[in-house]
């Protein structure tokens, strides 16, 4: 399954220079069409439901419920950049979320060798998926889709069907439950791990060296870049930040069920495609992702606050999903045109 191409059609320097400030807005305004939408439906719902969305409660309601999916979209995205798509994502989270549950609820463990534990089984799996994808040659959808059915089927025999519910120590919960300048400590959590990554793939050899296999990974390889080994290590950082998730999932939930978690598996997705829409078009990118799950947070909070029915997330999520992927492909032509 090909992925998006690394291959960014945000204007350049050279072509904004010499341009009028209208002009420069008017080719700016695809680049950034999405953090314009963004901030305008924040502003249509504030005016629209005055009492209930601009307020601090729902700010926290927000950044409490998407940092985990805004985690999950970033750990999509890493493998994106590459070329390879991870679906464990959605799987994985089911199982991990329930082990850093069960591993002190029914072996006694302490919250930290849990979260350890699952920590170190999502790298594992992180590279397992690599070495299928890599040394198997299996195309990553496969592969992790195979991976991410084989997690969820464990975390089935695991729980029996059943909930994993006892008692857990005041310090696991606080992992999720603090509040840090009167907004939700996953958000701070959210926040670091973005800059981080930003940093990594836009400033260090490393960013460079996973969207040249992105754009073209026969290229890359000419060029000395030990794809392989890079490739592993975008599978395996994945893995990691999938078992993160976990954790804070089940830090918040305190119980754990194995029909928890897939539901997050589409709108992590939606917003990875979302981000190779948005900032660098063409190229998935960091803040990309960030306000692609930001536009999924306003648009769904605001669709509910207005009545919204239960089928209205799910169906927001799919549309969106298609538009990004159409989206994307147009901005991916575009670039093919003018290289042309």
């Amino acid at each position: 399954m090909p992925g998006i191409q690394s291959n960014a059609v945000e204007p350049t320097k050279d072509e904004l220079r010499g341009l009028s400030t209208g002009r420069k807005l008017i080719r700016l305004a695809p680049t950034y069409g999405l953090v314009i939408l963004m901030f305008g439906l924040i502003l249509l719902f504030s005016i629209l439901l005055p009492t209930t969305f601009p307020t601090m409660l729902n700010l926290r309601a927000i950044l409490s419920d998407k940092a985990i999916i805004a985690l999950l979209s970033l750990a999509a995205m890493i493998p994106m950049v590459a070329g390879r798509i991870d679906l464990t994502v959605g799987y994985g989270i089911v199982l991990w979320h329930i082990l850093a549950i069960s591993l002190q609820t029914l072996y006694g463990l302490p919250w930290p060798a849990a979260v350890a534990i699952v920590l170190v089984l999502g790298v594992a799996i992180g590279a397992l998926n690599g070495l299928l994808v890599e040394v198997a040659r299996i195309d990553s959808f496969i592969a992790t889709l195979g991976t991410g059915t084989i997690l969820y089927a464990i975390a089935l025999w695991h729980t029996g069907g059943r909930q994993m519910v006892g008692a857990l120590p005041a310090a696991f919960y606080a992992i999720n439950g603090t509040f840090v300048f009167g907004l939700p400590v996953t958000a701070i959590y959210v926040l670091v791990i973005t800059v981080l990554l930003w940093i990594a793939l836009e400033y260090t050899p490393i960013g460079r060296y996973l969207y040249a296999i992105g754009a073209n990974q026969r290229a890359a390889e000419l060029n000395g870049i030990p794809t392989r080994k890079f490739v592993i290590g975008a599978f395996v950082t994945s893995g990691l930040m999938t078992a993160l998730a976990g954790v804070l999932l089940a830090s918040k939930l305190r119980i754990g069920q194995a029909s928890v978690g897939l539901e997050f598996l589409l709108p992590a997705l939606v917003g990875a495609f979302l981000g190779s829409t948005t900032i660098k078009p063409g190229r998935v990118n960091v803040w990309g992702t960030i306000v692609g799950v930001m536009i999924l947070a306003v648009g769904i909070s605001g669709i509910q606050q207005f009545g919204g029915s239960f089928w209205v997330e799910p169906l927001f999520n799919g549309t969106t999903l298609l538009i990004a992927i159409g989206i994307a492909g147009y901005a991916q032509r575009r670039k093919g045109a003018k290289s042309k």
